[in-house]
């Protein structure tokens, strides 16, 4: 019986199996290889589009808080007159009253800083030009108007413009003016000397002050006046006393006071002073003003009471 020849090589069509197989076995490893390197990749990509987007975000977010912590600009030009829409006018009193003038948005802000003034120019009876300055009572944070209270005068150039003017009519202002600059906390304590309408530049470092929280600095205000019904802004002030106890405090002294009173009677006199306002100190500082005989006389009350110069600030 013949034996069967033993075959050294397996055949043909089992070779061919494993070959085939082993070429699928490397195409799937080598498949596979490629999908984590496209998965790589594209996490890679989204990962990098992720981080573009991110500082992009970041970016214009900065830009816009950068944008939105910068001061608007004001509406002023301090070498030309411009001119602003009166929108109300309100009667206080007899010779007093508060205008109200619209700014060319409702946003836009005045630009004036704090204890400074515009000049305002109008006609007199005989049809002249007059030039004055006024310190408006509203704030930058008063966006989209500026408000005067103006005392009108009998025989005032300026006042018979005021007094003429109607709802409609528009103001000629230039400005900002002023020597005067404040920075919040530059002095532990004013001492503010007021007469008539000397109050308005009094009234807004006052409400500058108070209105910023950050800002502890104290004010102590002597507010002069011949009758009670000259006395400017009272509600106001008697408002921001009421409101901020412990930093404002006021003491209203009358030439001719009615029946029942409880302020100082006469002139501002130096026991006034030295009563009601901070005593002299290197952190303190005295403002002044009102009529020329009480600026006189208040600078010569303040230099006997031992208050420097330097002390000193007169509007």
């Amino acid at each position: 019986m013949a034996e069967k020849p033993i075959h050294l090589l397996p055949p043909l069509h089992l070779a061919a199996a494993a070959a085939a197989a082993a070429s699928a076995e490397g195409g799937s490893r080598e498949g596979k290889d490629l999908w984590h390197e496209v998965g790589q990749s594209t996490e890679t990509a989204v990962a990098v589009a992720v981080a573009v987007v991110a500082v992009a975000a970041g970016a214009a977010f900065l830009l816009l808080l950068l944008r939105s912590s910068k001061k608007p600009k004001g509406c002023l030009d301090p070498e030309n007159f411009k001119e602003f829409k009166l929108v109300e006018k309100r009667q206080i009193s007899h010779n007093v009253a508060k205008f109200r003038f619209a700014l060319p948005t409702p946003a836009s802000v005045l630009g004036l800083p704090i204890g400074q003034h515009i000049s305002c120019r109008g006609q007199d009876a005989t049809g002249e030009e007059v030039i004055k300055p006024y310190t408006p009572t509203t704030l930058d944070s008063d966006l989209g108007r500026f408000e005067l209270v103006i005392k009108m005068y009998p025989q005032g150039r300026m006042s018979h413009h005021f007094r003429e003017m109607k709802v409609g009519d528009y103001l000629s202002v230039r400005g900002p003016k002023g020597r005067f600059k404040y920075q919040p906390g530059q002095v532990r304590a004013f001492g503010m000397l007021a007469g008539g309408s000397g109050i308005t530049p009094m009234f807004q470092v006052t409400r500058a002050i108070l209105e910023n929280p950050s800002d502890n600095t104290k004010v102590h205000l002597i507010y002069a006046n011949v009758t009670y019904d000259d006395i400017l802004l009272k509600e106001e002030l008697d408002s921001m006393v009421e409101t901020y106890p412990d930093r404002f405090k006021i003491y209203y002294v009358l030439n001719q006071p009615p029946e029942i009173w409880s302020g100082g009677v006469g002139f501002v006199s130096m026991e006034m002073i030295q009563t009601h306002c901070p005593a002299p100190a290197a952190d303190i500082q005295i403002l002044r003003c009102g009529p020329p005989p009480m600026n006189k006389a208040m600078a010569e009350h303040l230099e006997n009471l031992g208050y420097t110069k330097e002390m000193q600030f007169q509007f």
